[in-house]
C-alpha cells in the first residue's frame, strides 16, 4: 500500500480547514509515522511506549478529532505527559508542526474537561497570579531569602524537617539557587558604549529577573559594550507561555496585546530566556484570532535572542580570560523552537581560555519546560538526573545555558554531589570576560579531577 493510498484510506469523508478541536486538520496529515522523531523525544526515550512519542500522541490527538477514541484518563496521560520541547519539529524530515498540534489540543482538553485540568489552588496561585510578575515573584522569595541569608534553610534540612512540608512546597525549596541581590530598577534607557550601532528594547521577564537578576543586568551591560542604546519599557508584562502552555489562552492573549503595544515603538527587542523567547516569537500564532493579529506578527518579527543578535551585530571581542573547562546545554526552546543552536557556543567560544567540551545528549530535555517539574515531578526527575549524569561525565568546571528553568532544573540535580560548579547563562561568561569580573571557580581539587 502506498503512502498516498493509507492517508486516502483514513480520511474517509472530505474534512473542514479547522477541526472539533480548533486545529487545522491539514497539521496531522503532515506526519508521516516514520518515526524519526522517536529518538529525540525524552519521554519516549524515558519509557520506550509508543503512546509517549510524538508520533504516538499524533495519532491519540487524530483519533480523538475523528471521535474514534474517547478522550479519557489514558489519553490524557499521555498527552500531559508531553514536555512540548518541540525536539520531535527538529528531528521531523517532513515539517511537522507539532507545537501547533499539541497546544491547541490541550486547550480543547481544557475546554471540554475543564474539571480535569484544575490544578491545587497553591500551584494555581504560584504559576498563574505571583510567577507572571516580577515584583510578585521578588516579594515571594523574601522568606526564602531570610532562610539562606540566616543559615536557617540548612538547619531545616540537617534537621529533616522538609519531611514535614508539602511535596509542592518541598520541589520549590530543593529548586531554589542561592538568590542573587537584586540590582534594583534600571534606567528606561540606558546609553550605548562608543559609537552607537544599535537602538535595541530589553525584554525583563518575570521568573528570571526574580531569581537570576544578575543575568538581566549583565544583558544589559553586555549589549551596551556592543555600541546598543538599551530601551527598558516599564509597562511590559509577562509573555504569557505558562498560561498559554497550561491551556490558558485568554490571559496568554492580554499578556501578549499589551506587550505588542508597550513595544510598537521599537525595532529590535532582545530576550535573554529561551521560553520567553519563543512565546514572543510565536505571538502571531497566538493572536492569530483576535483583534491584534497583525500586531502580533510585527511584534514577533522583531524579536531576537540575545546571542542571535550579538552575533548578527558583530560582538565586541572579550579580552579577560576565563580559565574553565565548560559545556553548553541547548535549552529547548532555543534549539528546537527557535533553530539557535550555534549562536550562543560561538559567543562563549571568543571567551579567551574557556575550553567548551561536547555535552552528549546536548539537545534532550533537561525536565523543566516551564511548569512540567512542578505538574510533573518524577518524569522532572528521572530528566533531570539524567541530565546531571550527562553533563558530571564531561567533568566540567561550569555549565551554560539560555533559558531561567534548564539553569534552576540543572542547578538543582548538579547542587547535591557539586555544589560549586558554576551554573550560569552565557551572557553571564561572557560580561565576566568583558569586565574581568570574574567568579569564584571550584578548584580541581574539589571537584575531584581526573
Amino acid at each position: 500500500m502506498t503512502l498516498t493510498t493509507a492517508r486516502t484510506s483514513l480520511d474517509i469523508a472530505p474534512l473542514p480547514p479547522k477541526s472539533a478541536t480548533g486545529i487545522d486538520y491539514e497539521l496531522f496529515l503532515d506526519c508521516v509515522h516514520c518515526g524519526l522523531c522517536t529518538s529525540a523525544c525524552p519521554t519516549y526515550v524515558e519509557l520506550g511506549t509508543e503512546m509517549d512519542s510524538p508520533r504516538g500522541r499524533i495519532y491519540l490527538m487524530r483519533a480523538v478529532t475523528d471521535a474514534r477514541i474517547d478522550l479519557n484518563d489514558d489519553v490524557r496521560r499521555h498527552l500531559d505527559l508531553c514536555l512540548d520541547c518541540r525536539a520531535c519539529e527538529s528531528a521531523c524530515p517532513s515539517g511537522v508542526q507539532y507545537g501547533k498540534l499539541i497546544e491547541p489540543f490541550r486547550l480543547h482538553m481544557a475546554r471540554t474537561q475543564p474539571e480535569k485540568r484544575e490544578l491545587p489552588w497553591l500551584q494555581r496561585l504560584l504559576l498563574f497570579h505571583v510567577t507572571p510578575s516580577a515584583r510578585r515573584t521578588r516579594l515571594a522569595l523574601l522568606p526564602a531569602r531570610f532562610l539562606q541569608w540566616t543559615g536557617l534553610d540548612r538547619l531545616i534540612e540537617q534537621l529533616g524537617l522538609l519531611r514535614h512540608v508539602p511535596p509542592f512546597l518541598r520541589q520549590l525549596h530543593e529548586m531554589l539557587p542561592r538568590l542573587q541581590p537584586h540590582y534594583g530598577k534600571l534606567p528606561e534607557v540606558l546609553p550605548a558604549e562608543g559609537t552607537r550601532r544599535a537602538r535595541v528594547a530589553l525584554f525583563t521577564g518575570c521568573a528570571g529577573d526574580a531569581f537570576f537578576p544578575r543575568t538581566n543586568l549583565n544583558t544589559a551591560r553586555v549589549l551596551q559594550k556592543n555600541g546598543c542604546e538599551v530601551v527598558i519599557p516599564r509597562a511590559q508584562v509577562c509573555c504569557g507561555a505558562l498560561h498559554y502552555h497550561s491551556a490558558c489562552e485568554e490571559p496568554a492573549q492580554r499578556y501578549a496585546a499589551s506587550n505588542c503595544d508597550v513595544f510598537k515603538d521599537v525595532d529590535t527587542i532582545i530576550v535573554n530566556a529561551a521560553g520567553c523567547g519563543a512565546m514572543l516569537k510565536d505571538y502571531g500564532h497566538l493572536l492569530s484570532a483576535t483583534p491584534q493579529a497583525a500586531g502580533g506578527e510585527k511584534f514577533a518579527g522583531k524579536v531576537r535572542d540575545v546571542s542571535e543578535f550579538l552575533m548578527e551585530l558583530g560582538p565586541v571581542k572579550p579580552i579577560h580570560p576565563l580559565p574553565l573547562k565548560a559545556v553548553y546545554h541547548d535549552a529547548c526552546h532555543l534549539c528546537h523552537a527557535q533553530q539557535i543552536r550555534k549562536q550562543p557556543r560561538q559567543l562563549l567560544e571568543m571567551i579567551p581560555e574557556l575550553k567548551l567540551v561536547p555535552l552528549n545528549e546536548s539537545e534532550i530535555c533537561c525536565g523543566a519546560a516551564g511548569s512540567y517539574n512542578l505538574t510533573q515531578p518524577e518524569m522532572a526527575e528521572r530528566l533531570g538526573e539524567r541530565k546531571a549524569r550527562n553533563i558530571l561525565d564531561a567533568d566540567p568546571q561550569a555549565v551554560f545555558t539560555g533559558n531561567v528553568g534548564c539553569l534552576l532544573q540543572v542547578a538543582r540535580y548538579l547542587r547535591p554531589t557539586h555544589p560549586d560548579l558554576w551554573v550560569a547563562h552565557p551572557i553571564d561568561a561572557l560580561w565576566a570576560s568583558y569586565s574581568g569580573e570574574l567568579p569564584k571557580l571550584p578548584s580541581d581539587k574539589k571537584r575531584g579531577a581526573r
